[in-house]
């Protein structure tokens, strides 16, 4: 076996012995480039600056060399521009066709700036050919700043992940805690519940007309006459009003007392009837 000799693993790969495979082809190791691999002419080819439209290209050949963006070297520059639109014409003609706008833009403006300038009819001075330019100019690069301040801010996914951890709950489980609001609300619906359950229980007072006749001879003793109205107890509710009433009505039945009036409409009196001697 040389030096240079390959062996077999148990899985039929082969095991380089002094040698380093350059690239793997379908899992299998490539110790040599092959002879007739074609490699495309733009495979390999590199674009150190990249930009985002003709704005961007002509804001950085100004910046670049540092020029007054109120004042700019417009035969400097549109050389430098028109040498980068030359480039890209070889390999993207449909992207230069953008390029080639602004361009155009930037000859008109220096053949209008070779022309003799004629003054106003107020006399004011005539506008310089580049303000339009600069107003762009200037604008872009105002939303480019901005963009480039809104990309450096940190971003979800890009510059940090959010933290998930993931807590186990424990066995025993653990319950919230009982404030005293909550302690008084369960107390009141428990009141609001025993309120639609009560009962309400009627309670029968054994009243005696024959012991009413008694009280009421007894208040007539000793007075010549009562008022009709100082005989009823009104706080004692009216079942006893009632039964007093037929106190009332038996004793003058049974000409225990005298029931006097002196007009209609005057004041009732009661008396005990009067008994002569016998």
């Amino acid at each position: 076996m040389t030096a240079t000799a390959v062996a077999a693993d148990d899985h039929g790969i082969p095991e380089v012995v002094d040698q380093v495979a350059v690239a793997r082809l379908y899992g299998e190791p490539l110790f040599a480039l092959p002879q007739d691999l074609y490699i495309p002419p733009d495979a390999l080819e590199v674009f150190l600056e990249a930009f985002e439209g003709p704005l961007d290209l002509l804001l950085y050949l100004i910046r670049r060399q540092n020029f007054n963006i109120l004042d700019i070297p417009l035969a400097s520059v549109t050389r430098q521009y028109l040498d980068y639109v030359d480039q890209i014409r070889q390999h993207n003609l449909e992207l230069a066709s953008e390029y080639l706008l602004m361009a155009a833009m930037l000859i008109e403006i220096k053949s209008r700036m070779l022309l003799p300038q004629r003054k106003a009819d107020d006399g004011a001075e005539p506008e310089d050919p580049r303000a339009e330019l600069v107003r762009r100019l200037l604008e872009y690069e105002q939303m480019k700043l901005a963009a480039a301040r809104l990309d450096a801010l940190p971003l979800l996914g890009r510059d940090f992940l959010r933290a998930q951890v993931t807590i186990e709950q424990a066995l025993q489980p653990r319950f919230p805690d009982v404030t005293v609001d909550d302690l008084r609300g369960a107390w009141a619906d428990v009141l609001k519940r025993a309120r639609l359950h009560q009962h309400h229980r009627i309670s029968r007072e054994q009243l005696s007309v024959r012991e009413h006749m008694s009280l009421v001879l007894k208040r007539l003793q000793g007075r010549r006459y009562v008022e009709f109205d100082e005989l009823f107890d009104v706080q004692r509710g009216p079942q006893v009003m009632v039964v007093t009433f037929i106190a009332l009505l038996e004793l003058a039945r049974e000409r225990l007392l005298e029931i006097t009036q002196a007009e209609a409409f005057a004041p009732i009196y009661v008396r005990l009837a009067y008994t002569p001697a016998a």
